[in-house]
């Protein structure tokens, strides 16, 4: 059945140190595949289920430095890998339809987005048309308050000029005279309480 059996210790800080953080183990299976296509000259290669565990144990950014590997090459060319000390297990019916229903929920989800996305746009559209709308109305409404203001400030300042044009100007005048009665007493009053006193020092 078997064609070629291999085992290699595939190193992987090589090429995965140079992809960002958050990209490392996907590099990794791709160092992975290149390996194995350089050294079992074959483009037909199937990572066993171990094998994918192993790699993606510490999760994407931290990928595994050296995979200890077991390569078999079949007559047709298909080259399967499976980590060291395990077998190398096909998929069964089983684990294909739970494949299947886990494609098939991804694109149920992406198409529910996606109806999601497009009717909050088209709202946020209709919303866009009726702001048009009210905008020549607000612009008439704004132009008749202004017209109205200037109505009002006309009407107000014509007021306050009939007023002043009314309003007499004795009230100054009056007080000026009686402040001036006021002086005028009171020097007269201090000339009377100075003269007594003169003609006492002349005696």
């Amino acid at each position: 059945m078997a064609k070629l059996e291999r085992v290699y210790n595939i190193p992987l800080r090589k090429e995965f140190i140079k992809a960002p953080i958050y990209k490392r183990t996907n590099k990794a299976v791709r160092a992975l595949r290149q390996f194995i296509e350089r050294h079992m000259k074959s483009d037909n290669i199937k990572i066993g289920k171990h094998l994918n565990q192993k790699l993606w144990e510490k999760g994407i950014k931290r990928p595994p430095h050296h995979v200890k590997v077991t390569l078999v090459k079949e007559e047709d060319g298909l080259v399967k890998a499976e980590l060291f000390g395990y077998k190398y297990e096909e998929l069964t019916k089983e684990d294909m339809e739970k494949v299947k229903e886990k494609k098939e929920k991804k694109e149920i989800t992406k198409e529910k987005e996606e109806k999601e996305v497009s009717d909050l746009e088209s709202a946020l559209e209709v919303k866009d048309e009726k702001k048009e709308e009210k905008e020549p109305t607000q612009k008439m409404k704004a132009g008749k308050k202004t017209v109205d203001k200037e109505k009002k400030k006309a009407t107000k300042t014509k007021k306050a000029v009939k007023k002043v044009s009314k309003k007499p100007s004795k009230k100054p005048t009056k007080k000026k005279t009686v402040k001036k009665q006021s002086t005028s007493k009171k020097k007269s009053n201090t000339k009377e309480t100075t003269k007594p006193k003169n003609k006492s020092r002349k005696k």
